[in-house]
């Protein structure tokens, strides 16, 4: 991939089917300029899992994603030791009257390697793209541990020692901010803030996200979904809703929206029936009304 500017970069990711505007372009080209993990931070559905993935076939690179949940440790993150070899192993040894010492059980080949330590491990040749995805459903003790591995990518088993990255792999951690996570944390990355795009932004990933979708549609529920999150909602459509609607409406042969149709498919864009008791009907009416007479 060409990283010589920020416009090319740019072009590139357009390339992928991913629109990022000038900001968010920068912030990308910087991280792989300054070997400097990415930290994105925004509403869930805006993009941010997406920049790691393009960016992974981008630089023809592997893709290796941590999600992170509450309660996440050491042994889903990082390593844990093959406990039903190292059994197999001993039984072994036993029948033929040996037994087993204690570096031949934790050696590396009863290694089992999670996501950080494997991002660690496969740098020799092509740095891998490490998605650290929804850091904040992490505790602040794994957040803590975390800190301490993207300062300089290695980590230390106990039996075996330190390990450490030939290279930096390309690091990208997401937040949807359901914690504020913790100033040392983000200090340590490159920090950018997806937004819900422009009608025109929004647009534009529509079109290149579902080139099947005919104009007058697209247009349309861009600015429903746009009205949409301006309404009083648990929770609002992101543009990931928003493409799947229209795959969804494609896929239903629409050309465009008609009440009928929206109220059928309200479940694919909104997810809590609340909203949807809160749009159906009258004020669904008044979203598609605005919308026929704006676009």
């Amino acid at each position: 991939m060409d990283m010589q500017s920020i416009d090319k970069l740019q072009a590139a990711l357009r390339d992928e089917l991913y629109v990022a505007d000038r900001g968010l372009a920068t912030a990308i080209f910087l991280a792989l300029k300054l070997q400097r993990p990415l930290f994105l931070e925004g509403e869930a559905g805006v993009g941010k899992t997406e920049v790691a993935k393009v960016l992974a076939g981008l630089l023809e690179t592997e893709l290796i994603r941590l999600q992170c949940y509450e309660g996440l440790d050491v042994n889903q993150a990082v390593y844990e030791w093959n406990y039903t070899r190292q059994m197999l192993h001993i039984r072994l040894l036993e029948a033929r009257g040996e037994r087993a010492t204690e570096a031949e059980l934790f050696g590396r080949e009863f290694l089992l390697s999670r996501p950080l330590l494997q991002a660690i491990e496969r740098t020799e040749k092509k740095p891998p793209v490490l998605l650290i995805d929804e850091v904040d459903r992490s505790d602040e003790e794994f957040e803590a541990f975390l800190l301490e591995v993207l300062s300089d990518f290695q980590i230390t088993i106990p039996e075996i020692g330190t390990i450490q990255a030939a290279r930096p792999p390309v690091a990208v951690l997401t937040s949807n901010r359901t914690r504020e996570v913790h100033d040392a944390l983000k200090r340590r990355c490159l920090y950018f803030w997806i937004d819900y795009p422009s009608f025109d932004k929004e647009l534009a990933i529509v079109q290149a996200k579902v080139p099947d979708a005919p104009a007058a549609l697209a247009r349309q529920v861009t600015a429903f979904i746009q009205e949409l999150r301006q309404a009083d909602l648990y929770k609002v459509p992101g543009v990931a809703e928003t493409l799947d609607w229209t795959a969804a409406l494609v896929a239903l042969d629409q050309q465009a929206l008609e009440l009928s149709i929206v109220e059928d498919t309200l479940g694919v864009i909104l997810k809590y029936q609340d909203d949807v008791s809160r749009i159906k009907g009258e004020t669904a009416r008044q979203i598609l009304n605005r919308v026929k007479a704006g676009v």
